[in-house]
């Protein structure tokens, strides 16, 4: 047959298809509104498996049943996202477990963070709570993820991620083993200084104190001082203060100039993090599951086995829903080998239908899918 001969019948049997899905959105209206009546659930896991088992068995060879199967996949997908919507115009919606809030209360709370004064998750506090807020802190993020969880404190402000160092990991394993819930967000640029006691200078420096990370963020100008001794330390401010204390002339920090100026050191050389658009993510947590109405960020965990496809069938959820994944990471779960925990950021708010029935998808298909907050 000649190409537009070709062209034209797919053209003609694509408009029968858009008519015969057009009427397969309508029965899903149906099936909707009997649904709410009755108080089923949308989701039917094993009337869809049956139904793709079907669909299988009309197909000739595995190429045209695997295209079937995805194509029937993402018009169930579709109808359940219509379900959903109804039911939301009808005032039933999955319960998540969150409350939607207008704002923060922010005056007057107990905010903790871990460190000491002049850390960047006290210099992150401050930026996100001001003055308002009453800011202490502890000595790990354990610590102030435990603060929150009995209630000694109203937030905890933990990082997460640096565009330059990566994940945090051991603090995405503490969204998991505590039940507090993210409510915010903080993106702190990194500007790191090397302090020094009042009147001393860099040829006067021979150990330089530091946190592990940002000792490899200024790594291009520490290591142009091969003479210098790098010592790492539980964070930057911490750093800072051991200098002042020990008051030695040969001894320097590499922290912000925000814990310089609490801590009267001298600032020896300006920003000499090489990367200048280095940014760490911290993040607000609460005990309380709520969400603000204008939140725009899901985050997410959930549990696969090691087994071929379960990725990629689980973020089909978001496909299929037209929800934009912004980030996912993933951590071995502890006991059990070749099985992981994945984090996923997802825009959205747990009011839309299309979130909500992508993470209905997802509760479905996983295991301990968690919603971790709203923000």
């Amino acid at each position: 047959m000649d190409l537009q001969e070709i062209r034209g019948q797919l053209d003609e049997i694509d408009a029968q298809v858009v008519e015969l899905l057009k009427k397969r959105l309508r029965l899903g209206e149906e099936v909707a509104r009997y649904k709410m009546q009755v108080g089923k659930p949308v989701l039917d896991r094993e009337r869809e498996r049956r139904k793709l088992e079907a669909i299988g068995q009309m197909t000739d060879n595995e190429f045209d049943r695997h295209a079937m199967e995805e194509t029937f996949t993402q018009q169930m997908t579709i109808s359940r996202r219509l379900q959903y919507q109804i039911l939301k115009e009808n005032g039933k919606t999955p319960d998540t477990g969150f409350s939607m809030v207008e704002e923060l209360k922010k005056d007057g709370v107990r905010v903790v963070y871990q460190g000491v004064e002049g850390a960047y998750s006290h210099i992150a506090a401050l930026e996100y709570f001001g003055e308002q807020g009453d800011l202490y802190h502890v000595r790990t993020w354990q610590d102030a993820m435990d603060a929150v969880e009995r209630g000694e404190a109203d937030y905890a402000v933990i990082p997460i991620e640096n565009s330059s160092a990566g994940a945090v990991s051991d603090n995405y394993d503490l969204l998991v083993a505590h039940d507090n819930v993210i409510v915010g967000e903080i993106f702190l640029p990194v500007r790191h200084g090397l302090l020094g006691l009042p009147g001393a200078s860099e040829a006067d420096i021979r150990v330089v104190y530091s946190h592990p990370q940002a000792l490899m963020q200024c790594s291009r100008y520490l290591n142009s001082h091969p003479q210098w001794k790098q010592i790492s330390v539980e964070n930057t401010a911490v750093a800072a203060k051991k200098v002042i204390e020990d008051g030695d002339r040969s001894q320097a920090a590499v922290a912000s100039e925000t814990a310089g100026r609490l801590y009267g050191l001298s600032l020896l050389a300006p920003a000499i993090n090489h990367n200048r658009e280095n940014t760490t993510r911290f993040l607000v947590l609460s005990r309380d599951r709520i969400y603000r109405r204008d939140a725009a960020r899901v985050s997410i965990c959930f549990e696969l086995p090691h087994k071929s496809g379960t990725l990629y069938n689980m973020l089909g959820n978001f496909i299929y829903n037209n929800v934009n994944m912004v980030m996912i990471e993933s951590r071995p779960i502890p006991g059990r080998n070749w099985e992981y925990r994945f984090f996923v950021d997802i825009e959205g708010n747990l009011s839309d239908p299309a979130v909500q029935n992508a993470l209905a998808g997802i509760r479905e298909e996983a295991s301990n899918m968690r919603i971790l907050g709203n923000y």
